[in-house]
């Protein structure tokens, strides 16, 4: 006790602490004060009291809460395979010349290859496949696409006014273009905005084509022509593809193809004259379709 009252006697920090234990109550609220004076300025965490400590921990455990993360967006990199389904129209334009013989007169002529002359539209299904490959960068997505459709399409055009000849016999001529299938090989580029994306397409598409004319009269004469051949020309539309998972996307698409004139010659004949024609037609398909992709 003695050694602890010596203690008491100093003036600095040991001295307050002991003449607190000594039961000195001034001096150890003196050393209370000071103690909670200290831990404001920044005392170790271990000088201050506890209850000091535990006010200071608590704003800790309200700021650990953690903002949610963001979805990544959506990446159209990569290649696919599809089918799609829709509708179509197709449409011709038709137009015959008879020349200069020894049955029909100018006027004759002039009569047969204005009235046989003429355009039809027709509409109809279509269903198949694509396949392509797409690269993104930033927003923008660029990419070349195949695809091939069944559509049978059947425009057919016939003399409707039948005014008679010079020679007070009528006529009836006719022509029709048959093709089977749609194909086109397109690149496309649009803007996606995460699982959205837009875009125009334009390139080349194949077809088919089956030609024919005709003509009679009740003199009676006739002459036919057909003509068979593949199609080559161009395309361009529009769609919007959809992410509805990260393999599946959905589409809606919009082409417009046109195919260059089909062409026959044929001869008109009867007893004792006949007559050279020349028949032509062209081509112009539009489709709207759906389609399901699934994406590698």
């Amino acid at each position: 006790m003695s050694d602890l009252s010596a203690f008491a006697r100093r003036p600095d920090r040991l001295g307050r602490v002991a003449a607190c234990l000594l039961g000195v109550a001034p001096i150890c609220l003196a050393t209370a004060a000071s103690a909670d004076d200290m831990s404001m300025k920044g005392m170790p965490m271990a000088n201050m009291p506890m209850g000091t400590a535990s006010a200071n921990k608590a704003p800790s455990a309200s700021m650990a809460t953690k903002a949610p993360v963001a979805p990544p967006v959506y990446n159209w990199t990569g290649c696919y395979v599809g089918v799609n389904a829709g509708g179509g129209a197709g449409s011709s334009d038709f137009n015959t010349s008879v020349g200069p013989g020894t049955y029909l007169g100018a006027a004759d002529a002039a009569t047969v290859s204005q009235d046989a002359s003429g355009s039809h539209n027709n509409s109809s299904v279509l269903g198949g496949g694509q396949a392509g490959c797409n690269w993104q960068a930033g927003t923008v997505v660029i990419g070349l696409e195949g695809d091939y459709d069944y559509f049978r399409s059947t425009s057919a055009f016939y003399n409707n006014t039948d005014p008679p000849l010079s020679n007070t016999n009528t006529f009836s001529a006719g022509e029709s273009l048959t093709s089977n299938y749609l194909a086109t090989l397109r690149p496309r580029i649009g803007i996606a905005a995460d699982r959205n994306f837009a875009y125009v397409t334009g390139g080349a598409a194949f077809s088919d084509a089956r030609y024919t004319a005709s003509y009679t009269d009740t003199n009676p004469s006739s002459g036919s022509a057909a003509a068979s051949k593949s199609l080559t020309g161009w395309v361009a539309g529009a769609g919007w593809e959809y992410a509805w998972t990260d393999r599946w996307i959905i589409r809606f698409e919009y082409l417009y193809a046109a195919f260059p004139n089909t062409t026959v010659n044929g001869v008109i004949t009867t007893v004792g004259g006949s007559n050279p024609f020349h028949g032509s037609a062209d081509l112009t398909l539009q489709v709207a379709r759906a389609g399901l992709n699934f994406k590698f």
